[in-house]
């Protein structure tokens, strides 16, 4: 195995929850021929490390590469911290940064008294340090549990390692556990799940501890209820579901009688809430109930009406030649004088036009300056997308939820916090039907009540992707000032798309859906022709000038004949075909080449994307893929590839927060049950120029007419009840 020796010279970044760093390593032996012309040179080195020590030797295994922002690279992908073993590599080490108390006038007295068997004197018993001339109890205090703390990391990284976590795994353990390992190694294994993938972490339990144990079956119970949050929704569950997911996802069967033990056991432990027949995650329980008090709070502030707002709104509608409609003008007024409003419509309602009105309008009311604007209003969406949308339209700064609170990755926690507040007077957010219990329970966490809070969205489209009905329950629950907008502005007198989503939201499909207009096309054909007639469509299309940065597939499932694994690789061959001129890389057994279209799926604060976004792969360079997103240039390595799909096709959840000038919908009997009404809804409503279905009608009708998706357990309406009327 490749190696390069030698000592860490200069600490140019380090991330403390990852433990990622940055630095300048001292070469000073390698058999890696590519380095040997760098011995006694000092490189860049990149990765995670457990301690980081200036000047202690260490070697390194891993590989040079080259990073489009910083260059030349080392990758580190393990590392050893080399244990002195002569006086004066003793010395060194003792004088070193990590060991606090003793410089290197104190460690050469300590090794000429005790040789070269100083380490184990020392450790053996920190009194022994007190026969040297000028080391107080103080010192040698902090001499020994220096070294005590350095034997503790290297002897919890070779536990973790022999139980089958990787290095990566094991310094990501150890710098989020270290004043904890050896619960972890107990009672508390399960706590890893915080920062590892559960099924992993239960796969090493059960190698090396117990496959049938209560610590088991406890954590299993509640990783099931967690299951059940993310596959349906729900916020609560009963017993049948959880027993169900038990024995399918762990092979673990119980008893009714064992369940209600363990359900006692977890009840104690503040892990689960029960009431009556429903089963809480106790996270969840206080989520939904923070939610409805704050909700509450702000609600009963007192409230900053605008004086003479209709007035003032009048005049904006000359200054912008347009002409509001009574549910635009009851939105405008109804969010400006109240502190919390819900504005909902469909495609072509006029959201964005409201938003821009009562940025204006508070802007003017307030007097605010260039630097008030950025410091009084915040506008927020749940997407990278979204959030560039909102920005675009409105022409003033708006960001992701995530961004705004100043997400950590790591620790998934945020900056912003209910004991960090911002401070913001007015918050805009758009698209809130894709915010789940926990995001929108971090928001209010981060915000002041003393605020205006305008909450917009479409309640018909696809409920968010985490558990709960945020949008939906608090219009529920009738304790909100709510704005319904269902008047529809026309594109074109044969303009279809936004009539056809509002036949899709109310179940009435006319047979206007097959009749081609100006902007909408139905092209019928068999599920086995449908990838021909995309391809069709698609070379069409780009005899006039529509290339794939204009135009969207939008689909609902990844597997299939007509899924979009199979699309991607067609629409990959027609759009960005393989040439001499671009390089190529394999992960996976996907090709991503130069040029590709590619949907980053996880967000990423620090590279500055996030889950939606969709860039272009600029240059691939060995190891590294540098791909744009609208400007931004981040550099991937080959297993962050991870991260992205090829962007040709989406799936329709991922497509929401966005809009595409045209977009190609396959639809097909093959998709199963994922053909409802809100799906479809939600890929119709995405486009703005044009929409193209493709695919069977009967297919479509039958979508239409199934409203699957509406049945989530959820108790946030509850909540709220309860509160106002507590």
């Amino acid at each position: 195995m490749n190696y390069i020796k030698g000592k860490l010279k200069k600490i140019i970044y380090h991330n403390n929850d990852s433990g990622y760093v940055v630095a300048l390593f001292r070469i000073k032996e390698t058999n890696d021929k590519v380095m040997m012309d760098k011995v006694n040179k000092s490189i860049t080195v990149r990765g995670i490390f457990t301690d980081v020590n200036i000047d202690i030797s260490m070697t390194l295994y891993g590989y040079y590469t080259n990073n489009d922002k910083f260059g030349m690279q080392y990758a580190v992908e393990s590392y050893e911290i080399d244990i002195p073993t002569t006086k004066d590599g003793i010395i060194e080490f003792l004088a070193s940064s990590f060991i606090e108390g003793c410089g290197e006038r104190t460690a050469k007295k300590i090794v000429d008294y005790f040789g070269e068997k100083t380490l184990d004197i020392i450790k053996e018993n920190q009194d022994n340090l007190l026969k040297i001339e000028g080391i107080t109890a103080i010192r040698a205090a902090k001499i020994y549990n220096s070294l005590l703390n350095y034997n503790k990391s290297s002897d919890a990284i070779l536990k973790f390692q022999n139980l089958g976590f990787t290095i990566e795994e094991c310094s990501r353990i150890y710098n989020k556990f270290k004043d904890r390992i050896d619960e972890i190694l107990g009672d508390y294994f399960y706590d890893l799940k915080e920062i590892i993938d559960f099924k992993k972490v239960d796969a090493i339990y059960k190698n090396n501890y117990s496959k049938d144990n209560d610590i088991r079956i406890k954590a299993c119970i509640l990783e099931s209820m967690q299951i059940l949050s993310f596959t349906n929704g729900d916020t609560y569950y009963y017993q049948e579901e959880i027993l169900k997911v038990l024995e399918k996802e762990f092979s673990i069967i119980l008893s009714v009688d064992v369940l209600d033990y363990l359900f006692d056991n977890l009840v104690n432990d503040e892990k689960i809430y029960i009431d009556g027949k429903r089963i809480y995650l106790m996270s969840y329980y206080k989520k939904e109930l923070n939610i409805a008090n704050t909700l509450k709070k702000i609600n009963e502030n007192s409230v900053k009406k605008i004086v003479n707002l209709k007035e003032k709104l009048e005049d904006l509608e000359k200054k912008l030649g347009i002409d509001y409609n009574i549910d635009q003008e009851k939105a405008i007024i109804t969010a400006l004088n109240n502190n919390i409003c819900i504005i909902s419509g469909g495609p072509g309602t006029g959201k964005t036009t409201i938003i821009n009105a009562i940025t204006k309008l508070y802007i003017e009311d307030k007097l605010l300056g260039p630097a008030d604007i950025m410091e009084n209003i915040a506008l927020l969406a749940p997407t990278g997308r979204a959030s560039k949308k909102l920005a675009t339209s409105t022409n003033l700064p708006a960001y992701t939820i995530h961004r705004y609170l100043k997400w950590y990755k790591d620790s998934n926690d945020f900056f912003y916090n209910e004991y960090n507040k911002t401070n913001h007077k007015l918050i805009i957010v758009d698209e809130v039907s894709m915010i789940d219990v926990d995001l929108f329970n971090a928001l209010l966490n981060g915000i002041s009540s003393n605020v205006k809070l305008i909450l917009v969205g479409d309640t018909f489209q696809l409920p968010s992707v985490g558990p709960g009905l945020v949008l939906d329950d608090l219009i529920s629950s009738d304790y909100f000032n709510f704005v319904p907008l269902n008047q529809i502005y026309r594109q074109s007198d044969n303009s279809y798309i936004a009539y056809l989503a509002k036949d899709i939201k109310n179940n009435d499909l006319s047979e206007e859906f097959l009749k081609k207009k100006d902007d909408y096309t139905f092209f019928q054909t068999d599920n086995s022709m449908i990838k021909d007639a995309i391809e069709k469509i698609i070379r069409i299309s780009l005899k006039k000038k529509i290339d794939e940065r204009k135009m969207q597939i939008l689909a609902p499932m990844y597997k299939g004949e007509n899924g979009i694994d199979n699309l991607n690789i067609l629409l990959q061959k027609i759009y960005n075909p393989p040439s001499i001129n671009k390089r190529e890389i394999v992960y996976l057994d996907i090709t991503y080449r130069e040029g590709d279209k590619v949907l980053q799926l996880l967000n990423d604060l620090e590279k500055n994307v996030f889950n939606g976004d969709i860039g272009y792969i600029k240059e691939i360079n060995g190891g590294n893929i540098a791909i744009d997103f609208e400007g931004n240039k981040v550099v991937y390595t080959k297993k962050d590839l991870k991260q992205i799909k090829h962007a040709y096709a989406i799936t329709i959840h991922k497509s929401q927060g966005s809009e595409f000038e045209h977009v190609i919908m396959p639809i097909s009997t093959s998709y199963y049950k994922m053909l409802y009404n809100k799906l479809v809804y939600t890929g119709v409503s995405r486009a703005k120029k044009s929409l193209t279905i493709v695919g069977s009608a009967q297919a479509f009708v039958k979508a239409i007419n199934n409203n699957y998706s509406s049945n989530r357990k959820t108790s946030l309406k509850e909540k709220i009840l309860e509160v106002y009327n507590n």
